[in-house]
């Protein structure tokens, strides 16, 4: 079963900049379409942005334009970098596989606390 391993999160000023990676073990991670999900304090989880596997991207609302996620098959390796960051994108952050409309696979690292905080 394919495992994920989340690194890169911290704590930053409004404003910053993070990258967040994402390992996956096994060898077919370039059949998957892959998404990053956080959950905040009391929240829910949910989508913050998403790469199928031809490419195509997809991204919440609310990180549109600061967020860019971007895969590296040969490394099978997911990334999320993450500018101009907000106090409201604190959050654990975590990828997953997804399937048809972003659904999780349920395959959950430990994930990366983001903190962003003056």
């Amino acid at each position: 079963q394919v495992q994920f391993v989340e690194s890169g999160g911290g704590l930053v000023p409004p404003g910053g900049s993070l990258r967040l990676s994402c390992v996956a073990s096994g060898s077919r991670f370039s059949n998957y379409a892959m998404g990053w999900y956080r959950q905040a304090p009391g929240k829910q989880r949910e989508l913050v942005a998403g790469i199928r596997i031809d490419g195509r991207r997809t991204y919440a609302d609310s990180v549109k334009v600061r967020f860019t996620i971007s895969r590296d098959n040969a490394k099978n390796t997911v990334y999320l970098q993450m500018n101009s960051l907000k106090p409201e994108d604190t959050a654990v952050y975590y990828c997953s596989s997804a399937v048809g409309d972003w659904a999780p696979s349920g395959v959950w690292g430990q994930g990366t606390k983001v903190i962003v905080s003056s």
